[in-house]
């Protein structure tokens, strides 16, 4: 460096001048940012006391905002002080709350060493109240805070596509409902039935509670304990729905068809959300065909039959269903009951008038639900299968009484549904051919696929 000082003073005057210009320029280049030189030379030729907009890169705020909260997180005196200017300037953390028996949303916050305040503002809000109360254990509770536990979000998932969000303002808590954009698709199951309906369409991909919609659609046509037989086969249309990609719950049906006995039942779902057959007729029926689901029938119809009790001939004037004490028994349709008692011949007993022609008699009940004078609904649950009274073992006596005549009801011939409304007949027509032809398309594709 010495070495250099001394060269350097050598130099004629003139040489020293110049090479201390190009240091100078040198240094101010390296130093200097760019963007300020070029900020400099732009300002020479601005006005004073005028106003002018600078324009910033998109991402300067998102970055002064990283960059503050690095600071806050390295440096103790600057998170006290933004605490007492501004809780929002401190380190958010999120977490995820699980909701145990007994747990209300303070009790929550609480355990998790969050503000009870905050639980108690939030419980103000019109949709929190209602929505909070309602949530079951094993639930997750989203919630955003700062890292001295001031709440700046919650969210909370109340049902597949639904979420409450709750946001911290500078007023005050806000609250919004979000829903996820659904996406409804349609799939295709069916099946040939070999043993029973229950095992055929579980093989079919069907869920238990899918199940249970095909044979309630069905059920007013075929009596799923009766009548099914091998061979028999069915095909339906589900709604599915998705979001972002993801599978979320079954909807309804869309269409099926029901082939028992060489017999074909169609049905399809149209947009007042009943369901009609191919020619526009309810399949919404005045009676189900059977009070209970999937159950073997034990003793039919028959006007001579030999008692299990008393060894006689005597009138079976109803249809016994075999099944499992407790398996529930729904009203056959819409009436009053007019009897809700015990005897020792008949056990635990509801007879239902439907109206002047049609009266349905249910016994040997092992609980009843409803009592005399009370109005039930078609499909409404009125008690379960028992073994009280007269009985051998654990099954439903189901009679079908018309104009005070004792009924077949396996094969009585049932009111007639009504067919959709004039007005609609057109649009249906349409849209029930493209929903039948497209479960064709499907069950040719699966038969091309299997054989």
């Amino acid at each position: 460096m010495r070495n250099v000082a001394t060269f350097f003073q050598l130099l004629p005057y003139k040489h020293q001048k110049i090479l201390s210009a190009l240091g100078f320029i040198m240094l101010a280049f390296f130093v200097i940012p760019f963007d300020y030189l070029a900020l400099t030379e732009q300002n020479q030729e601005l006005q004073a006391n005028k106003r002018y907009k600078v324009a910033l890169p998109d991402n300067f705020v998102e970055e002064q905002e990283i960059r503050q909260k690095k600071y806050a997180y390295h440096n103790p005196l600057f998170k006290s002080l933004s605490s007492w200017v501004n809780p929002i300037n401190h380190v958010e953390i999120d977490e995820e709350l699980t909701v145990r028996p007994g747990d209300s949303l303070s009790s929550l916050f609480k355990k998790y060493n969050l503000s009870t305040q905050d639980a108690f503002a939030i419980m103000q809000l019109p949709k929190a109240k209602r929505t909070l109360r309602r949530v079951m254990p094993g639930d997750k509770i989203q919630v955003i805070h700062t890292d001295n536990q001031l709440v700046l979000q919650l969210r909370y998932h109340f049902s597949s596509y639904k979420e409450l969000i709750i946001e911290r303002t500078s007023t005050g808590f806000k609250e919004r409902v979000a829903e996820r954009q659904i996406e409804k698709r349609s799939h295709f199951y069916g099946a040939t039935i070999k043993d029973n309906f229950w095992n055929a369409a579980t093989k079919a991909g069907l869920a238990p509670a899918q199940i249970m919609d095909v044979a309630n659609l069905f059920g007013w046509d075929i009596d799923f304990a009766l009548d099914i037989r091998a061979g028999d086969s069915f095909s339906v249309m589900y709604e599915e729905k998705y979001t972002g990609g993801f599978f979320l719950e079954h909807g309804h049906i869309i269409a099926a068809e029901f082939i028992n006995q060489n017999k074909y039942y169609k049905a399809v779902r149209y947009q007042d959300g009943e369901y009609y057959n191919e020619k526009g007729r309810s399949m919404r029926k005045a009676f189900l065909r059977s009070p209970v689901d999937f159950t073997r029938v034990s003793s039919g119809f028959s006007l001579r039959r030999l008692h299990p009790v008393t060894g006689r001939i005597r009138p079976h004037r109803g249809v016994d269903y075999a099944a499992p004490i407790g398996t529930p028994i729904k009203a056959a349709g819409n009436g009053r009951i007019i009897a809700s008692s015990y005897n020792a011949y008949n056990g635990h007993y509801i007879f239902i008038k439907h109206n002047r022609t049609y009266t349905t008699k249910y016994l040997h009940l092992n609980r009843r639900y409803l009592k005399k004078g009370a109005y039930v609904k078609q499909g409404q649950i009125i008690g379960t299968v028992g073994r009280t009274g007269r009985a051998t073992g654990p099954h439903l006596h189901y009679e079908f009484i018309v104009n005070g005549r004792h009924r077949n009801p396996r094969t009585v011939r049932l009111p007639k549904s009504k067919p959709i409304h004039v007005k609609e007949k057109k649009k249906f027509s349409k849209i029930s051919v493209e929903l039948f032809d497209q479960l064709k398309h499907h069950k040719q594709v699966q038969l091309t696929y299997y054989e």
